[in-house]
């Protein structure tokens, strides 16, 4: 049997990729540091340079609608189904920890109806928010109240913008001395609010720009209280504004597929632009003449406000998912934030727009940087690249995206680049359907995936080179792919070893929902398309009619002599990889089998349930099914050597750990990882069948599961979107419980002598410390049973009266815990009414109260029920002690006894 000192047997969540954005409104501050989002009802703060969690700031059970922050990050305010608004201070936190502690200021309902659409002025002092009512209210955020209550709109509010109009108005009539005393002070405050409330000059200038479904839009005068100007020009629902000081035009954006540029001055329209596409964000690009547009294209395009042309380039139209739904603008590191319908984020930067020529053509804005708000459903993952510094996932989307698992790089560039643990590296596209299995071979270098638009495609990764290529495309099978598997290492030479890039996989295995299993070989000679840059299509070297059902999955040998594919029709079937012939079918599962592993080289020999060691010679397998069970097979008969049961749901993904180093190769400990529909990862003995540890930190399904073979590092991804790194914390926890195995030792040795020595102090605190309570119980009975008690004492020993009045809150509790088990037994009541009585005579009640919520309770209650018990007996005890006294004393009157012991005459009395 195994050494148990070797197993693997504790796992600690080290690190999680985690969604950050499910949908909804997006904000950045003015540094570009803090990005604001929206996680169904939590609003999440995240470091846009390091990717670290800043706050998350619970909701109130309902959905957000809205999102701002102001531009100094001082402030953030949400809104959500619920009618309710909450605003939160942000501030650093006092720990010394690089995130933000943010404090709710107030909660309150600023319409009836939800707000739809919220916009902060670029002092960060107001706040508009635009609700489904069409009612429109002004804010002062830093106070609370509502400054401006505004009306006119038919519809649902769906845009708000303030700016700040160059338009020069004569102040009428002179302010009087008191509103001359309260714009002074407005002004020695810097309080722009104040100074819209009371009419100020310098401010009023302010407006508020504000478009709604039925496609109007009005501009008011925050400091006349009223509507300027009602533009109806769109004939569909607005949704973006923007302002140029230096142009002095507002541009307005809608679903009518134009963009309005409007003159402040006169309100009436100096260009319209049709972008030909349903814009849902425009705005002007660093203050010039030049405007980007995004829409459900899915694309930034820039044009030239003064023309009306297009600058940049022709672009081809995004997919599904890609529609922009809004666009964020940061002047001070000139880069645009898009977020796209698949609730993703890409950062463009606009520096190439600054230096473009009259009449020139752009090319489309660089991509910086991609951010995965949430990976939805994560199907299968796997390590990438030799030294594991990539990690691939399919997550229920055509593509795979590769996440960066280094450690954070020092960034030079004033742009977040976004090189951090967790990072989006690159988005592999190809598939024209949901990516559902890959595959990665021996070293990391090439990755396979398997698609519901029946093709297998190869991909070549070389990360120093940061080129991700689509390499081949295998086409063949009538439905949608299910399995997919590389050829292992052991088929390369030595010259394939030390170029991996160049000496692809020898052969690719795919297994399909049509039931059928291909072989397709692998060439390195093949030409290239010119067009896609892509090996073309391959012939299968053969095609089995395999199962009677979908095949779940599909695992190859060490040696890439036998191959293995687990069904739907409960069955895993051994082939060879050559000749494509079965060699074996395993039967024993309940239920469909989702996952198949074989044991890797030189795994030791395995006992079974029944039988001593099974050779593995000839191979094990490894599998876990939708019985809840995971099963292990010896190759040599095809049997079930053991069945491992302890999932509640779905066995859904099976892998063998790698082999720990040992003396005795025979005596190697093997064990073997499972995932589940239970949300849990298992990790058990191979040899014994016993589940080591249970691995909790999913609220969903696990699907996928992969070990890196040089850390023995665990990563887990499932249907919550949460990738988590176990950490395999073994010698940590071994040396941890061999340390305080030895520190006990040690204090009981010394609890011995202080017991020895009457060292009732310290005895007493140590055995309280080593919960004892058998030696506690010796202790007090010696002190109880002292023949000359001393004087004064309560206990009978005034230094165990010290002890006991000097306890703490957790010493307390535990000695009342004592205190109760031994007040049950008659003969050790003594000694726990003794202490008792120390206890409540040396402590005040309210200390004693204050243990309330520790278990109090169920102390109190047993104390009391014994010693009530105990009260009651003493009782009868002594009531019958006074029938004996007075049978006694009634003895003696009628009867003696004389002096030789004889019973003497008895005296009748009459």
């Amino acid at each position: 049997m195994a050494s148990r000192n070797n197993l693997v047997t504790t796992f600690e969540p080290d690190r999680t990729i985690q969604p950050i954005y499910t949908g909804g409104d997006v904000a950045l501050d003015r540094s570009a540091r803090i990005l604001a989002t929206c996680l169904g009802e939590e609003a999440v703060l995240t470091d846009l340079e390091s990717g670290q969690t800043l706050a998350r700031l619970e909701g109130d059970g309902e959905v957000l609608t809205a999102l701002a922050i102001t531009p100094s990050a001082s402030h953030l305010i949400s809104c959500s189904r619920s009618l309710s608004m909450r605003t939160y201070s942000l501030q650093p936190s006092d720990l010394g920890l690089p995130t933000i502690a943010p404090t709710l200021l107030r909660t309150s309902k600023p319409h009836a109806t939800p707000v739809i659409t919220i916009a902060i002025d670029s002092s960060g002092t107001l706040l508009g928010t635009g609700s489904a009512d069409g009612v429109i209210k002004v804010w002062d955020i830093r106070r609370g109240f509502v400054t401006h209550t505004l009306r006119g709109h038919n519809g649902v509010i769906s845009a708000l913008h303030f700016f700040e109009s160059t338009t020069s108005e004569a102040a009428g009539g002179k302010a009087s001395k008191q509103k001359k005393k309260l714009r002074k002070d407005a002004e020695a405050d810097g309080d722009t609010m104040a100074g819209l409330v009371h009419g100020d000059t310098a401010t009023a200038r302010f407006r508020l720009a504000s478009g709604s479904e039925d496609g109007k839009i009005r501009i008011w005068d925050l400091s006349k209280r009223k509507s300027i100007a009602i533009l109806d020009s769109h004939v569909s629902v607005v949704r973006s504004f923007d302002f140029s000081v230096s142009l002095n035009v507002l541009v307005s954006a809608s679903r009518d597929k134009t963009t309005i540029i409007w003159d402040a001055h006169t309100w009436e329209i100096r260009r319209v632009i049709p972008v030909v596409e349903v814009v849902e964000s425009v705005g002007f690009v660093e203050d010039s003449a030049f405007i980007f547009t995004g829409g459900e294209f899915g694309r930034l395009r820039i044009w030239d406000s003064g023309t009306g042309r297009e600058v940049t380039e022709e672009q081809p139209s995004g997919g599904e998912g890609d529609e922009i739904i809004h666009v964020l603008h940061n002047t001070h590191k000139n880069f645009l934030l898009s977020v796209h319908a698949d609730q993703s984020l890409l950062l463009q930067s606009t520096s190439s727009v600054s230096g473009i020529s009259s009449g020139s053509k752009l090319e489309p804005l660089p991509l910086i940087r991609r951010i995965s708000g949430t990976h939805d459903e994560i199907i299968d993952l796997a390590y990438a690249t030799p030294d594991r510094s990539l990690l691939a996932l399919a997550t229920n989307s055509e593509s795979i995206r590769l996440v960066s698992l280094a450690a954070q790089a020092a960034n030079s560039s004033p742009v977040p680049t976004g090189t951090f643990f967790g990072a989006d590296v690159a988005l592999l596209k190809g598939h024209e359907d949901i990516i559902i299995c890959l595959d990665v071979d021996w070293s990391g270098c090439w990755l396979a995936t398997g698609a519901k638009d029946n093709t297998a495609r190869l991909w070549k990764i070389d990360h120093a080179r940061k080129s991700y290529e689509h390499y081949a495309t295998y086409t063949g099978h009538a439905e949608s792919l299910g399995a997919i598997a590389l050829a292992q290492q052991s088929s390369v030479s030595k010259s394939s070893s030390s170029n991996p890039l160049e000496n692809p996989p020898k052969f690719l295995l795919t297994g399909s929902q049509d039931k059928t299993v291909k072989r397709w070989n692998i060439g390195k000679t093949l030409k290239t398309n010119s067009k896609s840059g892509a090996h073309p299509s391959s012939r299968a070297v053969y095609t089995r009619k395999a199962h009677d059902k979908d095949i779940n999955a599909i695992s190859v040998n060490h040696d890439n002599t036998l191959f293995a594919s687990a069904s739907q029709d409960r069955t895993v079937k051994i082939w060879s990889v050559e000749e494509g012939e079965v060699q074996g079918i395993l039967r024993g599962h309940r239920r469909g089998v989702w996952s198949v592993m074989f044991a890797p080289k030189d795994t030791p020999a395995i006992s079974g349930d029944s039988t001593g060691p099974a050779s593995t010679r000839h191979g094990v397998v490894l599998t876990g099914s939708g019985d809840k069970t995971v099963k292990i097979w010896s190759l040599t008969d095809y049997s079930c050597l053991r069945t491992l049961e302890g999932h509640t749901n779905s066995v859904l993904k099976v892998l063998w750990m790698p082999l720990r180093p040992s003396e005795e190769t025979i005596r190697r400990p093997v064990q073997i990882a499972s995932a589940g529909g239970d949300g849990l990862v298992k990790i058990w003995d191979a040899n014994t069948g016993e589940s080591a540890c249970t691995l909790d930190n999913h609220t969903d399904r696990i699907w996928a599961l992969a070990v890196d073979p040089s850390t023995n590092t665990l990563v887990s991804g499932g249907g919550d979107s949460v990738v988590t790194f176990w950490k395999d914390t073994t010698s940590h926890t071994m040396a941890a419980t061999a340390a305080a195995s030895t520190a006990r030792v040690e204090q009981e040795q010394q609890l011995m002598n202080y017991m020895h020595a009457g060292s009732y102090r310290e005895a007493i605190v140590l055995a309280l410390t080593l919960h004892h309570p058998a030696r506690l119980l010796s202790l007090f009975q010696s002190v109880v049973d002292r023949s000359a008690p001393e004087e004064g004492s309560l206990s009978g020993l005034r230094a165990v009266d010290e002890v006991l009045m000097q306890l703490s809150d957790e010493q307390l509790l535990e000695l009342l815990r004592r205190l109760r088990d031994w007040n049950t037994n008659a003969r050790t009541a003594v000694v726990a009414q003794r202490i008792l009585n120390v206890i409540v005579r040396s402590y005040p009640a309210e200390r004693l109260v204050g243990l309330r919520g520790r278990g109090w309770k169920e102390v109190v209650d047993g104390l009391r029920a014994y010693t009530e018990r105990h009260y009651k007996r003493t009782t009868e005890l002594m009531d019958e002690s006074y029938l004996v006294e007075y049978t006694l004393r009634e003895m003696e009157e009628v009867g003696f006894v004389d002096g030789e012991g004889e019973l003497g005459e008895v005296a009748m009395v009459s």
